[in-house]
């Protein structure tokens, strides 16, 4: 018997695009006029982005710049945040951790299930750790899921994969 279509809603950042939105972004502010001289880096860790620069507006440009590269790479904003507060750094600079989001939490499975249930579509729908599987007997019924997902206002990212038709 065949399986009914299904697919996941995740969390998750395309790490090479992000890399390559981070390297896009160095490439710039290195060649960028007002940051001729300044001490202003993008670095990479497992869970962080760690933004240093020489002051605060500084910084704030630096955001800017990254997150036009991460725009153009076609990378959610949502899937990061920015809020964390601004700390000294060694050599009179300030430095910015910007935590990236892997997965969903409880909280924010139990918003997609509750919106996917609220749809009255025929769709079940199971919560599986940090995603949220969906399965159903219509395509139509899923491409609709999708849709309202990427319709509702969220405060944070949510991608589809593992679509099996």
């Amino acid at each position: 018997m065949a399986q009914d279509p299904s697919f996941d809603i995740v969390s998750k950042v395309e790490r090479p695009e992000l890399q390559n939105a981070i390297a896009q972004a160095m490439t710039d502010i290195s060649t960028r006029f007002d940051f001729k001289g300044s001490n202003s880096e993008i670095k990479l860790q497992e869970e962080h982005i760690v933004l240093t620069s020489e002051n605060e507006i500084k910084l704030k440009q630096v955001i800017d710049v990254l997150t036009t590269k991460m725009a153009k790479r076609g990378i959610s904003l949502r899937a990061f945040d920015f809020e964390s507060k601004v700390e000294p750094a060694t050599g009179q600079t300030v430095r910015q951790k910007v935590k990236i989001q892997n997965g969903l939490d409880k909280e924010q499975t139990k918003q997609i299930t509750n919106l996917i249930k609220d749809s009255k579509l025929k769709v079940q729908v199971t919560i599986q750790g940090d995603s949220v599987r969906v399965v159903g007997k219509k395509k139509d019924d899923l491409q609709a899921v999708m849709q309202a997902v990427r319709n509702a206002d969220f405060k944070f990212d949510a991608n589809f994969q593992n679509f099996k038709g």
